[in-house]
């Protein structure tokens, strides 16, 4: 099984010399990047043979091959280094960026890297989410599919629990209770009544009818009585039956 080097993928690493931090300025930030321990440095370029060989860097641009120069500086936090593959005088191509940020180096990721990232974090969110969407999916064979978010169940544990609404009588309860009420107060006519919220009852006046003559009652009690005792009118004897003639 071959053996996986760690400079495959160096985006997710960084190098630092704490010594040379202080003293980093654009004159030797090229022999700070050519630092043995500096794993993003290439020994096989151009510019090891121009340090070997204490040449000047402009040596480089009669070279072919790997290099390094400084592309960009900004004193005293930033510097960006490319590294190159030089073909002619008047040739290159670009191989990779390295941008040191107050002494760290780390290496700038390509552009397909760069996308490739993105949809990464993009297609990670959205499955986060549908996941955590489809844990608040509740269904039952009786009810269907709704929804059931924490915040919602915290809200009906700590919502206080009310009394169930007693149902409304029918019509034909009202209309016997109504019946009954009215028979009631012809029965038992009020004796105060009270005309606005907070008056005083006042009596109500009941008029009374006025009673007949004890003569008169005892006159119409004799009738019925008289009536009843007159004698009753002879019935007719049945009808009497004829010999029939032979």
């Amino acid at each position: 099984m071959a053996s996986v080097d760690f400079r495959d993928n160096l985006l997710g690493i960084s190098w630092v010399d704490s010594g040379w931090v202080p003293i980093l300025n654009p004159g030797n930030v090229l022999d700070y990047f050519s630092e043995r321990s500096n794993p993003f440095y290439d020994r096989t370029c151009n510019n090891e043979i121009v340090k070997m060989q204490r040449l000047t860097l402009e040596h480089l641009n009669q070279m072919v091959g790997v290099e390094y120069i400084l592309l960009h500086a900004q004193e005293p936090i930033l510097y960006i280094i490319r590294k190159q593959q030089r073909q002619s005088p008047t040739q290159v191509i670009p191989l990779a960026d390295y941008y040191i940020i107050a002494g760290v180096v780390y290496q700038a990721p390509d552009l397909g890297t760069v996308i490739s990232s993105r949809v990464l974090s993009a297609v990670h969110g959205i499955q986060s989410a549908f996941d955590e969407a489809m844990s608040y999916c509740r269904y039952h064979p009786s009810k269907g599919y709704w929804w059931l978010f924490k915040d919602q169940e915290e809200r009906e544990k700590t919502k206080p629990k009310s009394k169930k609404k007693e149902e409304p009588s029918s019509l034909f309860q009202r209309h016997r209770v109504d019946t009954l009420l009215l028979d009631l107060r012809s029965k038992f006519p009020p004796t105060f009544y009270q005309p606005k919220p907070g008056d005083k009852p006042i009596p109500v006046e009941v008029k009374k009818e006025p009673e007949p003559p004890t003569e008169a009652v005892k006159q119409e009690e004799r009738e019925p009585a008289t009536k009843s005792s007159a004698p009753a009118p002879p019935s007719k004897p049945p009808p009497e039956k004829r010999a029939r003639l032979q």
